[in-house]
């Protein structure tokens, strides 16, 4: 005698917390999807609304993008490197294997000196210095004044038009400096290291649209990176009054020239034994979740041995394993502990 097999839907496990998605096509509404991991939280605005959804702690300048500012950890000897940069106002040249955290340094000094929101030019072949110090709309002015005429053609709308990007806000006067992170340098092309070196000694740049304008139009608003903040720029030069501190990440592409290397104070961070491991571990998820995590470090430090791992990968495994995942520990493993280079 043969009996007819359930239906899909009556074959479906009863829902649980970890698991989501199931795979069969039945529809399952949630009110709310599970907490995130602490690095993967943003402070965004919901639509219609022009309010943050994540009230900002008092007193925090920058709490690092999706939190890594706040849990961020390097060795002693990272930490005397900075604090030189810091007193010479010179920019750091950070090296290091993918996820020792160097993007993340900017975030942490920002947010442990309470200095803002960080600056961030992310750098690739493509990128050049002019469209980091600021741009020009000069189709959008010509389209707006064929449009509205040319009679109240005096100029006094040409700083709408004019938006600085995150090198030219970083230097834009002020009594407390910026944070500035350039990520990436090595992606970008060969002759953008040069290109800095002026912009890096001198603190200052030109804008040529503004400083040709009579003495009438001067000085003139212009937008900066930050939203809808506007700054005044006389004679249309910027010119800083505190140096900002300035993050450039490379990993390690190309070497470069020797005049930039020498304005830079280097930094080289390196990959985190177990001992940090742990403390990494409990900075972001807590003591218990650290303790509770010695065999997934023990996994982490035996595969990196073979291939390059970043420590954010770690984290992964270890709030996985706290959430309750159903995946048993090498599963675990093979689907977070992957190698950067593609390889299982």
């Amino acid at each position: 005698m043969t009996t007819t097999p359930p239906s899909a839907q009556e074959a479906t496990p009863p829902d649980d917390e970890w698991t989501l998605f199931h795979g069969d096509g039945r529809p399952r509404p949630r009110t709310s999807m599970p907490a995130a991991p602490p690095w993967r939280r943003f402070a965004g605005r919901r639509a219609g609304s022009d309010t943050a959804t994540a009230d900002p702690t008092p007193g925090d300048g920058e709490s690092g993008k999706n939190g890594f500012g706040r849990s961020y950890i390097i060795g002693p000897e990272e930490i005397d490197v900075v604090n030189a940069a810091l007193h010479l106002r010179r920019p750091l040249l950070v090296t290091g294997h993918p996820g020792t955290g160097k993007s993340s340094l900017a975030r942490a000094i920002a947010h442990e000196l309470v200095l803002g929101p960080v600056l961030h030019w992310p750098v690739n072949s493509r990128s050049s210095l002019q469209e980091a110090l600021y741009r020009y709309d000069a189709i959008g002015r010509l389209q707006q004044r064929t449009i509205s005429g040319p009679a109240e053609s005096d100029n006094r709308d040409i700083g709408t038009y004019i938006r600085l990007g995150p090198v030219g806000t970083a230097l834009v006067p002020s009594t407390r400096p910026r944070v500035l992170l350039i990520d990436e340098l090595d992606k970008g092309d060969i002759d953008l290291p040069n290109d800095l070196l002026t912009v890096l000694e001198e603190g200052a740049f030109d804008i040529t649209e503004l400083s040709r304008l009579p003495d009438l139009v001067d000085p003139v608003k212009v937008l900066t990176a930050d939203p809808h903040q506007h700054v005044e720029v006389p004679r249309g030069q910027v010119h800083c009054t505190e140096f900002p501190i300035v993050v450039i990440t490379s990993n390690g592409e190309r070497d470069f020239p020797p005049a930039f290397r020498r304005r830079c104070i280097p930094l080289y961070l390196p990959e985190p034994g177990g001992e940090r491991l742990r403390d990494i571990i409990e900075a972001h998820l807590g003591s218990e979740a650290a303790d509770e995590a010695h065999d997934i470090v023990t996994a982490f430090l035996n595969r990196r041995n073979s291939g390059e791992l970043a420590t954010d990968q770690l984290l992964n495994a270890v709030f996985l394993r706290r959430g309750g995942t159903t995946l048993d520990p090498e599963k675990l493993l093979r689907v977070v502990l992957h190698r950067l280079s593609g390889v299982v």
